[in-house]
């Protein structure tokens, strides 16, 4: 607690964010003490699923670590990775809320208009091993169904070529009228390397509780504004626009999930698409420095 880099180093928070957290998931998973034993606090709970995440290493390891029986140790990591992320989710992690909830703010694509020149964006998706199947989540469903209430497509920046809101993904999915994340999967991995391991627990439901803790956990000092949680681990860009490689480009890529069976493009998407790659390529929407990446 006296160190907070070598805390942050340990547990990925830094001691005030950890108290911060240690807070928040208490009323989840705080117990009592028997006639026979003092219960596990509810600090070394988070401190061992903190450094599972941070690890990958199991039972043993933490054990050891810990002081923890191996039996304890399986119990609490799906409790106390459940607990994190219903404390986080709503603040850390609203996945598909701006679309789900019929109040969708335009402000969510400025993001990629200011940072990377994309106008209409509403964000990117990609699957990665662990598996994270698109078609059988709720933003997809409400993208078909039509429920997302995104607003009216509107004209692309100095022009008056309309063209609807997207969210950009690679090939893994189809080019589809409803429907940069490379780096976002491999910065979080770097942090929570249990998502580069092969997880030996069985139970799928807690392996489901063990990656939504890492996003919500992922998104939690970043949002709290601790640069040094990120620092020398993204990639950042030169003076002369060139990339320089940030340390999560040293660690084995999170494995790309298989591609589905078919991932034809519906018509409408094709020319949308083929809109957006002349809009780019004008004196309109080009910018001066793509010219020297081709």
């Amino acid at each position: 607690m006296d160190e907070p880099d070598d805390f942050k180093n340990f547990a990925l928070p830094f001691p005030a964010q950890f108290h911060m957290l240690e807070e928040l998931v208490r009323p989840n998973i705080q117990q009592c003490n028997t006639n026979y034993r003092d219960c596990v606090s509810v600090g070394e709970h988070l401190m061992a699923i903190l450094r599972f995440l941070a690890t990958g290493r199991l039972s043993s390891f933490l054990g050891f670590l810990f002081q923890l029986g191996v039996s304890t140790i399986r119990q609490i990591i799906p409790k106390t990775c459940n607990a994190i992320y219903q404390v986080l989710r709503e603040k850390y992690l609203k996945v598909c809320a701006i679309y789900l909830k019929g109040a969708i703010q335009v402000q969510v694509h400025l993001p990629f208009m200011s940072q990377w020149n994309f106008p209409n964006c509403l964000g990117a998706v990609d699957g990665k091993h662990i598996n994270i199947l698109f078609h059988g989540c709720t933003l997809a469903d409400a993208l078909v169904n039509r429920t997302t209430n995104i607003p009216a497509p509107p004209p692309l920046p100095s022009s008056d070529q309309l063209s609807p809101y997207c969210i950009v993904a690679d090939e893994a999915f189809p080019l589809t009228v409803e429907q940069v994340v490379e780096n976002a999967f491999g910065i979080m991995a770097n942090r929570f390397c249990v998502l580069l391991t092969t997880i030996n627990i069985r139970d799928t439901v807690t392996v489901e509780y063990i990656v939504l803790a890492c996003c919500a956990l992922h998104n939690f000092p970043r949002s709290e504004g601790s640069d040094a949680y990120m620092a020398d681990i993204v990639d950042q860009e030169g003076p002369d626009r060139e990339i320089i490689e940030g340390r999560w480009r040293q660690d084995p890529a999170l494995q790309q999930a298989p591609l589905p069976q078919t991932t034809n493009a519906a018509a409408r998407a094709k020319q949308i698409r083929d809109e957006l790659c002349r809009y780019f390529m004008s004196d309109t929407g080009a910018v001066p420095f793509q010219w020297d990446k081709i």
